[in-house]
């Protein structure tokens, strides 16, 4: 049987959409692995989120309920920072987890994190820590990209997202950058890297 892999996020305008749609490219080139997309469902109203011309979502990517995370055999969350942690849509589906967790439902499976925040110093690094804290008490395993991207990880000559921790992107403080080639390119990574290692594991 395929090894399913569910990529999981939330996204305000469409970055970590964006890192999602890559990440699942990246997956795909696994043999035997069955890769889909899913959002978090939407906390805010329609009329604060057009305030803050806030993306639509994609139709392509239904709406997750908690209870399904338990078909998966392996786990990439996504999601934006607020202030150096997930934003609260996240949380809040983190939060309906709870009975998954009372039967260890997630319990022994793979799980990785990537993320968007605005600036360089919004929270990279302190928002995957944070996070970790879910996947912990669900006793998921935590599957860091660590420097395997090889390296493009050491480079300097650029302005670029992501870490040991996970794959990520700047928005700006407007929203209006998009993922760069080499944001893009450590999705992709990340996304095949997961995926081997949760095939290996659902194979024993």
């Amino acid at each position: 049987m395929a090894t399913k892999i569910y990529i999981v996020y939330y996204s305000t305008w469409g970055h970590v959409a964006t890192l999602a749609e890559e990440i699942k490219k990246g997956a795909d080139t696994v043999p035997g692995v069955e890769v889909t997309v899913w959002r978090v469902p939407e906390t805010l109203p329609e009329e604060v989120l057009g305030k803050m011309h806030a993306a639509p979502g994609r139709e392509d990517h239904p709406v997750i309920t908690a209870s399904q995370l338990a078909e998966a055999d392996g786990i990439l969350f996504g999601f934006p920072t607020r202030f150096g942690m997930m934003a609260a849509q996240m949380k809040a589906f983190f939060d309906s987890t709870g009975r998954l967790w009372q039967e260890g439902s997630l319990a022994g499976k793979p799980a990785g994190i990537f993320l968007a925040t605005g600036t360089q110093g919004g929270g990279q690094e302190t928002t995957a820590l944070t996070a970790i804290t879910q996947l912990t008490h669900h006793g998921m395993l935590f599957v860091p990209v660590g420097y395997t991207h090889g390296a493009g990880m050491f480079a300097m000559d650029e302005v670029k997202g992501g870490s040991p921790y996970g794959s990520g992107t700047f928005a700006g403080k407007d929203g209006g950058r998009t993922p760069s080639d080499a944001e893009l390119a450590l999705a992709a990574h990340q996304g095949k890297y997961f995926a081997g290692i949760a095939k290996k594991l659902n194979a024993v």
